[in-house]
């Protein structure tokens, strides 16, 4: 039986670490076991960071939002707002009011007139 020489597969499996190493500083980007675990934890930060951008940009909506209800309306919190578009029957995601908040502020004004009298 011949002998299998793995000099190319070896080389193909390097080359597929280092560029993902692209980048890093010191011995992370060019000597293969640095690189391998570097990469590793790579991979690991960006499968959470990709759970973790979503929380972040939920709470930056909702910071968005607190901060153009109290500036319509002293008495108005975030929470009261959105217990009012809930009793007044409006569906509209956080994403979309902080939208409206920041590009449209008559119709986040409407908005916030329409949650006060469903409140009272």
């Amino acid at each position: 039986m011949a002998r299998v020489k793995r000099g190319v597969t070896s080389h193909a499996k390097h080359k597929k670490v280092f560029e993902a190493a692209k980048g890093f500083y010191g011995r992370r980007k060019n000597t293969i076991r640095a690189a391998k675990s570097a990469v590793e934890r790579s991979m690991q930060y960006a499968y959470r960071d990709r759970k973790v951008k979503k929380r972040n940009f939920r709470a930056l909506w909702i910071q968005r939002i607190n901060a153009g209800v109290r500036a319509l309306d002293l008495d108005l919190t975030y929470s009261r707002f959105i217990n009012g578009l809930d009793k007044a029957g409006i569906e509209v995601d956080r994403k979309v009011l902080s939208d409206i908040a920041i590009h449209e502020p008559d119709a986040f004004k409407a908005l916030v007139e329409k949650a006060k009298a469903a409140l009272a």
